[in-house]
């Protein structure tokens, strides 16, 4: 089992930045794909961005440019640095560890991006 605790959300302006956490109650790094996912307020969640256990990243097209997936082996943990955010960026963000048919899930934390 896995435990995925994410913190960093809150509120802030448009183009303004956060850096979100993942912290993983293990070292799972080299074995899971981690990933980022949001859900905003009627619709389904979508991939932000993943992190293989090679190091290869992948995002998705409307973040492009502005977010950076990333994680420290030593901590355990697992990062997402947002830049530029605009309002279409406000979701619930949730951190996924998946390895073939195993998936973890965190709790997720809010980012809301408003003047």
């Amino acid at each position: 089992q896995v435990q995925l605790v994410e913190s960093g959300g809150g509120l802030v302006q448009p183009g303004g930045s956060l850096r979100l956490s993942c912290a993983a109650s293990r070292n799972i790094f080299s074995i899971y794909t981690m990933g980022w996912y949001r859900q905003a307020p009627g619709k389904q969640r979508e991939l932000v961005a993943t992190i293989r256990s090679d190091g290869s990243t992948n995002y998705a097209d409307s973040v492009m440019g502005r977010f950076t997936i990333s994680r420290d082996n030593a901590k355990n943990t697992l990062y997402l640095q947002m830049n530029s955010l605009k309002p279409e960026d406000t979701a619930v963000y949730y951190c996924n560890a998946r390895s073939y048919d195993v998936i973890y899930w965190g709790q997720g934390t809010q980012v809301t991006v408003s003047s």
